[in-house]
């Protein structure tokens, strides 16, 4: 039995899937095929229901719920702090209501955060790697930074102007849940579990034998270096990655409700494997 795995191209999911994609599990007659595309082409594959098990923003999973549920190992989630927007110069949010951003895509939950921070906004959608580029030609008078642009923008002279995870932590006291695995539901309850327990199994490989792990992240690291890189993925795989818990979960519900609220999603159940 084959099962595609779709996943970034980053450190972060390299860490996490590398026990997986290296056979470092046994998964008995199971055999996963990993497809890595970035995030803003998963979330428009999951509206056509494309992969069995693929990361998704928890903004797009709002769109595939009816298909999709959320596995509960393997979010990336940051308590203070998250995706930033840079800047040449400091501005305010009053001011950056004013200003054109680019950010990497409207399906992402960077974006989703951002229009609940700031409401309407004039943005372009620029590929995630090319938004520091974007900011320094002008084309755009600020940026909204995934990945680990978080750590290195100021190597572009850049300025943190707003950090979502922690605006939204001093709104809710949460953490902001940025990223799940969706689980396609019409491969039935037993299967799903049977997966979400060898992606949990792959999980625990990477943090016990983090050095391993670590080196074949290196990969998918786009030239940072390595105390970059794990610093990078001790934010993004951390506790919740092993398992959402209870704290999870409600922030999760609690982005969702808030977007239902501002008329950003549809309602939904979130339904959790």
């Amino acid at each position: 039995m084959k099962i595609r795995v779709a996943h970034s191209p980053d450190a972060d999911d390299a860490f996490m899937f590398y026990a997986l994609s290296h056979n470092k599990i046994e998964t008995g007659d199971m055999e996963f095929e990993h497809i890595l595309r970035d995030i803003e082409t998963l979330n428009r594959w999951a509206l056509e229901k494309k992969m069995e098990v693929t990361a998704l923003s928890v903004h797009a999973y709002a769109h595939v719920a009816a298909d999709y549920a959320v596995l509960k190992h393997g979010a990336s989630i940051g308590e203070k702090y998250g995706p930033i927007v840079v800047a040449r110069e400091q501005m305010s949010i009053e001011e950056l209501k004013s200003r054109k951003i680019a950010v990497p895509g409207e399906l992402t939950t960077a974006f989703l955060g951002l229009c609940l921070c700031l409401g309407s906004f004039r943005y372009e959608v620029v590929p995630f790697d090319k938004i520091f580029d974007a900011v320094l030609d002008g084309s755009a008078e600020a940026g909204l930074i995934i990945h680990e642009g978080q750590l290195t923008y100021s190597q572009f002279g850049l300025i943190n102007v707003l950090d979502l995870g922690k605006w939204w932590y001093d709104r809710t006291s949460l953490p902001l849940p940025l990223g799940v695995n969706g689980i396609r539901k019409d491969l039935g309850p037993d299967l799903c579990r049977r997966i979400s327990d060898y992606l949990e199994q792959s999980i625990q490989y990477g943090l016990d034998h983090r050095e391993e792990a670590m080196e074949y992240a290196m990969k998918y690291a786009r030239n940072t270096e390595l105390n970059l890189t794990d610093r990078f993925v001790g934010m993004y795989v951390n506790n919740f990655t092993r398992n959402l818990g209870d704290k999870g979960v409600e922030a999760i519900r609690k982005l969702l409700e808030e977007g239902h609220s501002q008329g950003l999603l549809p309602k939904i159940d979130l339904e959790i494997i």
